[in-house]
């Protein structure tokens, strides 16, 4: 018999075909630059990349990011001071801008206006003077302020005209102008949101990763504190914990106390998602892995764990910073949060609660628009993130 090897015939009704020709790896098709580009490029350029193809999320983006680097340096942008008083001008209307006068262009301007007492509605009636147009000054020097401890500084991106006035959104009732307290509350009302979620993230990350991996009674004992903290009602709990400040705090103390507050009840839906991530991820081949290696449990879940998911938790913080803002409005709205000589928007709309000054002088509502557009801006942006957390979908 033959001992060299047996070659089996092929099944019946099936035929077997060889190339014959030598295997060139060199001969498939070569990737374009694009496709090149596209599979070498790591998650976070295609996260990006994504990103940008959603316009709405990525004006928002932009808007947001314009907001919060101008934070250090509202003084500079604000036309006047935040305290400052003008007497004359109590409860004044907004002053329009105008480019033309009689049809000559005079650039941007302003036309003021004089008050007189109404006797029949004991208010003031304000009289525009279109007969003398005053320019708006820009990089220009203004009211004095103490920019961040450094020393005094007068400079302003835009100043009234002088020996005029220029209030674009109207005063309130002590003569300060609006416009100028908004950009003053930005600070603090945007930076209540990062410092809650900082909090909250903190907290959630801590919680849910322990209760995701570890689980048992660990998991047994987050679960049911998540779930006696969502029974709880929120707005009356906000209220409790914000009058149980006590009244001879600093403005300082009462604002990280609000951030606080707003970040310990905000931490439960954060660590429910990432416990739910971590039992789906601790079952996989690396974390085992990384156990067999002598991995600690803190390791596995800072270094191989969390940032599996890290784009989702970015967009989840994207979509909780509105709900910080929108709390400390309330807040302060209600009188129980920021209190006076600090100003935030919550503190702003806190003078918008007598309907009748509403009636009469509805500027004073402005203040809810930027509180608006940040909340759709953060929303856009979440969904936007979110969307790009899935580079491949």
């Amino acid at each position: 018999m033959s001992s060299g090897p047996v070659t089996m015939p092929p099944p019946l009704g099936e035929t077997h075909w060889v190339n014959p020709a030598p295997f060139n790896p060199d001969a498939a098709k070569p990737l374009t630059p694009e496709e090149e580009r596209y599979y070498r490029a790591s998650s976070l350029q295609l996260i990006w990349w994504k990103f940008k193809r959603h316009r709405v999320a990525l004006v928002s983006a932009i808007f947001l990011a314009m907001l919060y680097v101008s934070l250090p340096f509202v003084e500079m942008i604000a036309p006047y001071g935040m305290t400052t008083r003008h007497a004359d001008h109590l409860y004044a209307p907004p002053q329009q801008v105008h480019f033309f006068h009689e049809g000559t262009f005079e650039g941007p301007f302003v036309y003021p206006y004089k008050f007189q007492f109404n006797l029949e509605t004991f208010t003031r009636d304000y009289i525009i003077d279109r007969s003398a147009p005053q320019k708006l000054r820009f990089f220009c020097r203004g009211d004095d302020y103490n920019f961040w401890g450094l020393g005094r500084m007068n400079a302003h991106l835009m100043c009234p005209p002088e020996n005029g006035t220029a209030f674009l959104l109207g005063t309130d009732r002590l003569g300060r102008d609006l416009l100028s307290r908004i950009i003053y509350g930005a600070r603090i009302s945007l930076t209540v949101g990062l410092i809650g979620i900082a909090v909250s993230f903190i907290i959630g990350l801590t919680l849910g990763g322990l209760a995701g991996y570890l689980g048992g009674w660990v998991d047994a004992t987050v679960q049911r504190s998540i779930e006696i903290l969502r029974s709880l009602p929120e707005l009356p709990l906000w209220l409790a914990l914000s009058a149980a400040l006590p009244v001879n705090w600093s403005p300082i103390l009462v604002f990280f106390a609000i951030t606080i507050i707003l970040g310990l009840l905000d931490w439960p839906g954060l660590a429910r998602a990432v416990r739910s991530k971590l039992l789906a991820l601790r079952e996989e081949d690396f974390v085992k892995a990384a156990e067999l290696m002598g991995a600690s449990r803190t390791r596995i879940i800072g270094r191989h764990l969390v940032p599996n998911f890290m784009s989702h938790l970015i967009a989840s913080a994207t979509l909780s910073i509105p709900s910080m803002i929108l709390g400390e409005t309330a807040l302060s709205f209600l009188g129980l949060g920021l209190r006076p000589p600090v100003t935030s928007w919550g503190v702003l709309l806190n003078e918008a609660q007598n309907l009748a000054a509403v009636n009469l002088y509805p500027w004073l509502l402005f203040p809810m628009l930027p509180v608006i557009l940040v909340v759709l801006a953060f929303n856009f942006m979440g969904d936007g993130l979110r969307d790009a957390a899935d580079p491949y979908h």
